[in-house]
């Protein structure tokens, strides 16, 4: 008999709801992630999808990596290849050309969970959820991007004070420090974050498209190289039919009927 599948996918209305579901504390084991490789590239192929949600079933978003598989790791190439094959995931994320909303719910989001969620473009948190990455308390450290994109986002001095104590924050000191963009209810983050994609989905995708592209050219590399990239991309929507349809719905003062052409 198959085992279930630690991912699950569920496409509603062009939103695709990405669910880690490996209980009882979604760790993120080799299995896990690869589930989730799968499961992020069929929604980014599918024409019909233009938002993505990643959440976690059950009590918690997920707990972070397996640390019976950290445990087994003995050998420095073996380490290295975990540590990879967690950052292309993340890559797989931050470099999504549709927008990929993290829905932060439960009790933690911890560790490499984290490092997920720092890789999505936006990030929604229950109010009682705690947010972490305590990987130094056990002698380890982040090996999926978080030791880059933590300080992209919170700055180096808090970053540092997060990375190297391993504490925990709640949701509003989290939300006060730009590490999450939402703090909603307990029970509340998926439905949330449905809102939140629809009303994405109702918007240009290739406007979309280039506003993350361009964003992350900048932060990747350079002001200046950001600007040129800009720009390109401004050019590059000039002669898509959303265009003209969104500008010219504001001047006819009516809502614009997109086409994502």
């Amino acid at each position: 008999m198959q085992e279930p599948s630690p991912v699950t996918l569920e496409v509603q209305a062009g939103v695709a709801i990405v669910s880690i579901d490996n209980p009882p504390a979604n760790a993120l084991s080799t299995a896990t992630l690869e589930a989730l490789t799968s499961a992020l590239r069929q929604a980014l192929n599918d024409p019909n999808v233009s938002v993505l949600i990643l959440t976690g079933r059950g009590k918690l978003f997920a707990a972070g990596a397996d640390i019976r598989e950290l445990h087994a790791l003995r050998d420095c190439e073996s380490a290295r290849a975990f540590s990879r094959r967690g950052q292309a995931l993340c890559e797989l994320i931050e470099s999504s050309p549709k927008p990929v909303i993290a829905a932060l719910n439960g009790r933690y989001v911890l560790g490499g969970g984290t490092e997920l969620a720092l890789a999505c473009h936006l990030r929604i948190m229950e109010e009682s959820t705690q947010i972490g990455s305590p990987e130094v308390q056990l002698g380890v450290m982040v090996g999926w991007g978080g030791s880059q994109r933590l300080p992209r986002l919170v700055g180096l001095g808090r970053a540092l004070d997060l990375l190297l104590t391993g504490r925990r924050l709640g949701a509003q000191e989290a939300l006060g420090m730009g590490l999450v963009n939402r703090v909603v209810a307990d029970g509340q983050a998926l439905s949330q974050a449905m809102e939140l994609a629809r009303e994405l989905a109702r918007l240009s995708a290739p406007a979309l498209a280039a506003t993350l592209r361009a964003v992350r050219a900048g932060y990747l590399e350079d002001a200046t190289k950001g600007l040129g990239t800009e720009a390109a991309l401004f050019g590059w929507l000039a002669e898509k039919e959303d265009w003209q349809e969104g500008t010219g719905a504001f001047l006819e003062k009516r809502a614009p009927r997109f086409r994502n052409r």
